[in-house]
């Protein structure tokens, strides 16, 4: 790896009671290799080895919460139920035990419940009944059609039981030890699906502008924040793009941006996770700075920068279809961005699977193991 100054990713940053060793981040990653929603044998050792490869903070593979439609495949972990919670545990004590600190993702898929098993029916949790806009997508277009049909809008009493159910998660993660709370609030996930204008039409509180749909969001936050100690801090994981549509997008300036995010931040978000595909993208005409910019300049909080770190270039573009191995072309750049202050924080995803010690070869100068597809084959 040619010599890159990396030296600033490597100062303390401090939410809150807990402050992260340095601005690296394990991003959260599904992995699929829960067994009936509790995590693998082999999960704790996998983040363990994050950690002491030089990452600073683990935040985990999609979680559901505490609601009966909240991840349809086994594979995904549950933050609920006696066995899934002891396995966390063991997750949560490994990573402590060489000092490391460790925030669960929670999520509910809502409008996209269905999409990683075509034996679960598509369910109406949805605001206002559709999945928006298909797009570009690694749905299987079955799923997609399946999805397209309109149900009912999601009633009051559904709406307070989601939010319920995102509290009582927390509650749980609270008690097995995690060192914070991640929310998934991005990709068309059920959070997010209030958010966009094309899944979200409601004309009710739960509906309207860009600042009156976050209303959903900021219920969700205060929920989770009453279940948390005053010194926790809380992510909050943002997006443009959906699951089911990689070209949407929530906002189409910054100040409708920075309506989105304001109030998300006022309920008791400590830091953003802006969740982009490729972090050199900008995320609106005019301007070089990508969304995690943007909201770092809007709100004023620290911000997570994620997408393709490490892949480089070409890599990124072709990996899904032909597997292509990792290139460093793109760390120079990333640099560059970070030394400037566009971010404070940097998530990276797939060139930890390969490399559990990428971090610390990052800081040494030293070339990574390549990656390819063959590393998601197993939890190592």
């Amino acid at each position: 790896m040619t010599a890159i100054l990396t030296s600033t990713l490597f100062k303390p940053l401090t939410a809150r009671g807990v402050t992260i060793p340095n601005r690296t981040v394990m991003a959260p990653m599904g992995r699929m290799f829960a067994q009936n929603h509790v995590p693998h044998p082999d999960a704790p050792a996998y983040y363990r080895r994050r950690i002491e490869g030089g990452i600073g903070l683990v935040i985990t593979e999609a979680t559901g919460v505490d609601h009966p439609l909240a991840a349809d495949h086994g594979g995904t972990p549950h933050m609920h139920g006696e066995a899934a919670l002891a396995g966390w545990k063991k997750v949560v004590d490994e990573v402590h035990g060489v000092g490391g600190l460790i925030f669960p993702q929670l999520f509910h898929q809502g409008m996209l419940h269905g999409g990683g098993n075509p034996d679960v029916p598509v369910n109406s949790l949805r605001p206002s009944g559709t999945i928006g806009t298909p797009g570009p997508t690694s749905f299987a277009p079955q799923f997609i059609e399946r999805a397209l049909a309109p149900t009912r809008p999601m009633s009051e009493e559904e709406i307070a039981d989601a939010i319920a159910a995102y509290a009582r998660s927390v509650k749980n993660a609270v008690a097995v030890g995690f060192d914070g709370i991640a929310l998934h609030g991005a990709h068309g996930y059920l959070i997010d699906s209030f958010l966009w204008g094309e899944s979200n039409r409601r004309t009710d509180r739960w509906g309207g502008d860009h600042k009156q749909r976050t209303a959903f969001a900021v219920e969700v936050i205060k929920a989770a924040r009453a279940e948390m100690p005053d010194d926790m801090p809380l992510v909050f994981r943002f997006s443009q793009h959906k699951s089911s549509n990689y070209d949407a997008r929530n906002t189409e300036t910054p100040q409708e941006l920075e309506a989105m995010l304001g109030p998300i931040v006022d309920a008791g978000v400590d830091i953003l996770d802006a969740s982009i595909r490729r972090f050199w993208q900008p995320a609106y005409e005019g301007s070089p700075l990508n969304l995690a910019g943007w909201a770092k300049k809007l709100v004023g909080k620290p911000v997570i920068a994620v997408g393709s770190v490490g892949l480089g270039f070409t890599a990124s573009e072709t990996f899904m279809k032909t597997g292509t191995e990792q290139a460093d072309d793109n760390i120079a750049l990333l640099m560059e961005r970070f030394n400037e202050g566009e971010f404070d924080m940097i998530a990276i995803g797939r060139s930890l699977i390969s490399d559990p010690d990428y971090v610390n070869k990052l800081r040494r100068g030293e070339e990574p193991v390549r990656f390819s597809r063959k590393a998601l084959e197993t939890l190592a």
